[in-house]
C-alpha cells in the first residue's frame, strides 16, 4: 500500500494544485490560484486502484463469417472469434465465452438491469477465485480537491491602469487586460488560463464525443479517439476509444492520451485488412497497455528526483460497429451502454466493471446493496498500466435485431445515469441522427449533477451507416 505524505500547512502548498510556494508568494506558479483567500479543504472521497484480477473463462468454441482478405499463398483465414443472435444482445469475453450476468446496481432498485447471458441464455457460473485483500496495492485514484476551481477576480491593484493589449493578442479570461505569455499565464494578474483539454468536442460523421474537465478536477485527465475505416467489402466501419486517467498515478493525463491514440490508430489500420472486429479490439488493448506501460520508461534520475511517483495508468472502453455486428472491449471500470431507437425495447449495459463491488458479487461474498455501500466499491481491479499485474483484455460481440446507439463513456457520467434505464432516459430521441448533440447533453447532465470528475461520451449509432453518411 502506498504511504500518504503528511499534509502541509496551507501557506507551504498551494490549496487549488498542491504545488510548493515560496515565502510571499500571492500566486501560484503552477496554476495561478489567487493565494490572498485560502478555502478551507474539503472531505476526500477517494477512489482506490487494487492490483488484482478476475480470472478468464475458459475456452470456447464457435465462429462468425466476417469479410476478411485471403491469406498470402491462398491459406485459409483463421477462425474468427464468435458473434450472438440478437434476442437479448448476449455478449461474449476472450476467447468467444460468455460474460457472466449482470449484477443489479442497488442505488436504483427500481430500475432492473437486463443480464448479459451466453448463447441460449445460459448463465455463467460465478467467480470462484479468491477475495482481492483490499491492503493489496491500493491506491487513492483522487486526491483532496476544492469543490471548484473558479477563475478568481483579479487585484485590483494589480489591474489598474494596465495597458490594453494590442488587437489579436490573446487575452486573459480573468482581468480582460493582461496579455498571455507563451506557458498559459497572463502577464498583468499571474492567472493560469483554461487548457485545451479541459473541454474537447470531435465530431466524425456518424460518430461524435465531448469531454470536459467536469467542475471539481483542476485538469481534464479523460482523452478519447474516433474514426471510421472502410472494410473489404466495402461496407463501413465506426469506432470510438474513451479513456479514463487514474488520478493517483503519475501523468494520468499523457496515459489515457496514449491509450487512446494507440488503440484507435491500431483499429484503423487492421480493420481495413479484414481483421475481424473483435480480434482487432482486443490487439487495440494490447497496444493501449504498451503505449501506456512505455511512458513509465525514464531515466533513473528523474526517480532519484521525484520517488513517490508511481506508473502512469489509466482505463479504457471501445467500440466499434458495423453494419450487423458491435463489437465493445474494455479494461478497467469505464463502460459502454446499448440503448434502442425504439425505446419501448430494453436498454442494457454491455460491460462488466473490473472493480472492487463487482468482484466481490461475483465471488459470492457480498450481495449488491452490501457491495455497492462499501466506500470500496468504485475500487478498481484492472487497468492499464506498468504496474498492473496482469493484463486481461474484456472483449464481447453482439448482433442487435434493431437500430440503436451506443455509449461508450467514463464513470465521470456513469455515476449519475448508472442504470441502463437511467441512461436511455438521459439520451435523446435523435442521437442517432445527431451524436453530437446527444454527447453534449449527456456531458451536461453530468456537469448538472455536480460534475464531480472528469466526464467524457463518445455516441455511436448501429448499424453503421454506409461510406459518405454522416449526422445531420
Amino acid at each position: 500500500m502506498m504511504s500518504q505524505m503528511p499534509q502541509q500547512t496551507a501557506l507551504s502548498r498551494c490549496p487549488s494544485c498542491e504545488e510548493p510556494l515560496e515565502s510571499g508568494d500571492r500566486f501560484c506558479g503552477a496554476c495561478g490560484y489567487d493565494l490572498s483567500a485560502v478555502p478551507r479543504r474539503p472531505d476526500d472521497n477517494p477512489t482506490i486502484a487494487m492490483n488484482g484480477s478476475v480470472p478468464p473463462p475458459p475456452d470456447g468454441a464457435g465462429g462468425a463469417p466476417w469479410p476478411v482478405v485471403p491469406e498470402p499463398g491462398g491459406a485459409a483465414p483463421s477462425a474468427r472469434p464468435p458473434a450472438h443472435p440478437p434476442t437479448d444482445l448476449p455478449g461474449t469475453g476472450p476467447g468467444g465465452n460468455a460474460l457472466p450476468p449482470m449484477p443489479a446496481q442497488p442505488p436504483h432498485p427500481g430500475a432492473p438491469q437486463p443480464p448479459l447471458t451466453g448463447p441460449q441464455g445460459a448463465s455463467q457460473p460465478p467467480f470462484t477465485g479468491s477475495p482481492v485483500s483490499p491492503a493489496a496495492g491500493v491506491r487513492f485514484d483522487r486526491a483532496p480537491e476544492p469543490d471548484e476551481y473558479p477563475l478568481q477576480a483579479p487585484d485590483p491593484r494589480v489591474t489598474a491602469g494596465a495597458p490594453t493589449p494590442a488587437e489579436g493578442t490573446q487575452v486573459c479570461v480573468a482581468c480582460r487586460a493582461g496579455r498571455v505569455d507563451s506557458d498559459g499565464y497572463c502577464e498583468n494578474c499571474g492567472h493560469a488560463q483554461p487548457r485545451e483539454r479541459d473541454h474537447m468536442e470531435q465530431d466524425a460523421g456518424p460518430v461524435a464525443a465531448v469531454s470536459d474537465r467536469g467542475l471539481r478536477h483542476h485538469r481534464n485527465e479523460d482523452a478519447f479517439g474516433l474514426g471510421c475505416a472502410a472494410l473489404p467489402d466495402g461496407s463501413s466501419a465506426v469506432l470510438a476509444i474513451v479513456c479514463d486517467g487514474v488520478s493517483s498515478a503519475t501523468r494520468p493525463d499523457d496515459a489515457s492520451l496514449a491509450a487512446s491514440r494507440a488503440a484507435s490508430e491500431t483499429l484503423l489500420t487492421a480493420l481495413p485488412l479484414g481483421t475481424h472486429p473483435q480480434q482487432a479490439m482486443h490487439d487495440a488493448i494490447v497496444a493501449a497497455s504498451r503505449a501506456v506501460n512505455s511512458l513509465a520508461d525514464e531515466p533513473a534520475t528523474a526517480r532519484e528526483h521525484a520517488p513517490h511517483q508511481n506508473a502512469p495508468a489509466c482505463t479504457l472502453v471501445g467500440a466499434v460497429v458495423t453494419s450487423g455486428l458491435l463489437v465493445v472491449g474494455w479494461v478497467g471500470d469505464s463502460r459502454a451502454y446499448w440503448v434502442p431507437v425504439d425505446r419501448g425495447a430494453p436498454p442494457a449495459r454491455l460491460t462488466e466493471d473490473d472493480s472492487w463491488a463487482a468482484q466481490m458479487v461475483a465471488a459470492g461474498l457480498m450481495n449488491e446493496a452490501e457491495a455497492y455501500a462499501d466506500e470500496r466499491a468504485h475500487a478498481i481491479t484492472g487497468w492499464l498500466g506498468a504496474d498492473a499485474y496482469e493484463l486481461e483484455p474484456h472483449t464481447a460481440s453482439f448482433k442487435p435485431d434493431r437500430p440503436g446507439v451506443v455509449v461508450v463513456c467514463t464513470d465521470g457520467l456513469w455515476n449519475y445515469a448508472e442504470a441502463a434505464e437511467e441512461m436511455a432516459e438521459i439520451l435523446p430521441l435523435d442521437a442517432a441522427v445527431r451524436p453530437l448533440h446527444s454527447a453534449r447533453v449527456l456531458v451536461g447532465h453530468a456537469l448538472d449533477g455536480g460534475g464531480h470528475d472528469n466526464v467524457t461520451v463518445a455516441v455511436l449509432p448501429f448499424p453503421a451507416p454506409p461510406q459518405g453518411a454522416g449526422s445531420a
